[in-house]
């Protein structure tokens, strides 16, 4: 079980400031995707508390009185029409808002601030992914979302018709008896403190528990994504792994909830009975016979009014006993929300220069670097340079520091220490999306989209595109005769995920899509990591000399494993444990007898002794 530490659990206390603040952000964004959707709902919220006093204490007072001292059935049967009337307009109204705008609106505003989360997500620095709190935080915001709309319209509503409530309800009772007001108040008072109490444990429980969450949910994924099917059907031990660790998982959130279930009953039942039931059935009833019988100051008429009327006081005051800690609860999801929305990416454009998108130059000046708060650096002191239209491999063994590196030229990272130039420019100096879309790159744990052909090449909107150089690049990667087989071609929707007829390609097909990204783009700068791990060395070996010469005059950088394809590289640079090793041609490298010449007889041996 995980344990939370006393200062974890102190974030949960908020001050009144912080939780209006945050519900009344979320308000904002909802209010701004359609203000329709909150107004509407706030005004009858208002309308019904109205309607309610004026049928169930108002107009049953009146025919209650009208009984008892014989008012005249002509003027309380005009009353009860015209009341009648009012009720029926209202009612017809909260059909129009719920039925109609607010089921219209509701999935408007979640697309929209969705959206917004998305774009959020889309502009967070890569090291945010590094930080598992942060992760969790981001995770849980984006997953939250729906409920917390849904908690704050209802917090909004619920707080304003409890107000109405309240004070149309204390206003017949200041009129008929001011101390029975003292009942209802003494209830709210302890309701305000145990809801607290309650909703306190419910948050903590549920935020010890995301951990062990997740893992039940990756385990749900695992059963039904397509990607884990083979694996789990020919390796059937993986499932009693799963089985387990889901079984654990589990365990762990049965035992955070029974570590709070004891406090929470408690709360709960300090709520719901002493702070309601006690007050209501026995003290207030008690106290309107001793008024009515012994004492004669009040009407048996106004004694079943204020019977009744006093389970709505009551109900009323719960916009402050239950509505506040609701809303407290609200706040702390909603803070998530506001802490990723106000997140501020660090990379971030110094001086917004335009980079040229002709064969870079690059250099590195005793660049160092390290994963988040890591002080073990993995990049150290790194010098290189790289001459415009030179052909580079990176070479090294898992954990030399290959793809950290290409990423910092990418900068998808920042350094900690030293400088990389592009062209004489620090990379910082400039704008950071025009520097990365004169990058063309390939990573090893590439992604296909649930798209179309045509998109998965653009990585963009492929309206009014023309297809030529599409079919260039895919021609240049080898897949283009493949695609052309598809019924659709080019339209083609790649994967199940938006479309019934779906086609999944491949490993090695989807690598080669991947690499047509690179020569459709047509960058200065082309990164290729380990783009063709999935096919087999002479495929492979065929590929890199397709992609060197159709690279022509550019800048490329590619790692691979396989130094059979790496030798054909104008220079190869051996990285060992962040810092370079040795770097030369692949003779120059095999003459020197060192590191890479070790790493090249291991390859070779294996089919040397064949």
């Amino acid at each position: 079980m995980k344990y939370i530490p006393k200062e974890e659990k102190l974030k949960t206390k908020q001050t009144l400031k912080t939780v209006f603040s945050n519900n009344f952000y979320m308000l904002g964004l909802i209010f701004k995707a359609s203000p329709s959707f909150v107004i509407l709902q706030a005004a009858d919220a208002v309308r019904n508390q109205i309607s309610i006093f004026f049928e169930h204490t108002v107009l049953i007072g009146y025919v209650l009185e009208a009984a008892e001292f014989g008012y005249s059935f002509k003027y309380v049967a005009g009353v009860i029409l015209l009341l009648a009337a009012l009720i029926t307009l209202g009612m017809v109204f909260t059909v129009y808002q719920s039925d109609y705008v607010t089921s219209r609106e509701r999935p408007k505003v979640r697309e929209k601030i969705k959206m917004k989360l998305y774009e959020k997500a889309r502009a967070m620095d890569l090291e945010c992914y590094d930080d598992p709190e942060f992760y969790n935080s981001q995770v849980l915001a984006i997953s939250q979302i729906d409920d917390q709309i849904e908690r704050v319209i209802k917090f909004v509503t619920d707080t304003l018709s409890g107000l109405a409530a309240f004070i149309t309800t204390s206003v017949y009772f200041l009129y008929k008896d001011k101390t029975a007001i003292l009942f209802a108040l003494a209830a709210f008072v302890l309701s305000l403190v145990f809801e607290q109490l309650y909703n306190r444990q419910s948050y903590l429980a549920k935020v010890e528990s995301i951990p062990a969450s997740r893992k039940r949910d990756y385990t749900k994924r695992i059963y039904y994504l397509n990607d884990y099917a083979k694996e789990i059907r020919l390796n059937p031990g993986v499932s009693d792994i799963l089985f387990e660790r889901f079984e654990k998982a589990n365990d762990e959130v049965y035992t955070i909830e029974k570590k709070y279930a004891l406090k929470k009953w408690f709360f709960g039942f300090m709520r719901g009975y002493v702070s309601n039931s006690f007050f209501a059935e026995v003290l207030f009833t008690g106290y309107l016979v001793y008024q009515a019988t012994v004492l004669n100051c009040i009407s048996f008429s106004t004694l079943a009014i204020l019977y009744g009327s006093f389970g709505r006081l009551k109900r009323s005051m719960r916009v402050f006993s239950e509505t506040y800690p609701f809303a407290c609860e609200t706040s702390l999801y909603v803070n998530k929300i506001r802490e990723f929305l106000e997140y501020e990416p660090k990379i971030v454009s110094k001086h917004d220069l335009i980079p040229a998108n002709d064969a870079k130059e690059l250099e590195l000046d005793k660049v160092s670097f390290a994963y988040g708060k890591n002080t073990d650096m993995l990049i150290k002191d790194m010098n290189l340079r790289i001459r415009p239209g030179e052909k580079i491999a990176l070479v090294g063994y898992n954990g030399a520091g290959k793809t950290t590196l290409v990423k910092l030229l990418m900068r998808l990272y920042d350094t900690k220490g030293g400088v990389i130039r592009a062209d004489g420019i620090d990379i910082k100096d400039y704008d950071v999306k025009k520097y990365r879309d004169t990058i063309g790159t390939v990573f090893q744990d590439f992604k296909i989209f649930a798209g179309t052909v045509k998109e998965n090449v653009l990585l963009d909107v492929a309206d009014d595109i023309d297809e030529g150089g599409i079919r260039n690049a895919l021609a240049e990667s080898g897949l283009l005769e493949r695609i052309e087989r598809f019924d659709k071609g080019l339209e083609t929707d790649l994967t199940t995920e938006f479309s019934d007829a779906g086609v999944d390609l491949s490993g090695g097909e989807s690598q080669k899509l991947a690499i047509s990204r690179v020569f459709y783009k047509n960058a200065g700068l082309m990164i290729l990591d380990e783009p063709s791990s999935a096919l087999d060395p002479i495929a492979e070996y065929q590929l890199n000399h397709a992609m060197l010469e159709a690279t022509g005059d550019k800048t490329v950088i590619f790692i691979s494993h396989r130094l059979s394809t790496t030798r054909i590289a104008d220079r190869i640079v051996m990285l060992e444990k962040g810092s370079i090793a040795e770097q030369g041609t692949h003779e120059e490298l095999l003459a020197m007898d060192g590191k890479y010449a070790q790493m090249w007889k291991v390859q070779a041996g294996a089919y040397i002794a064949v």
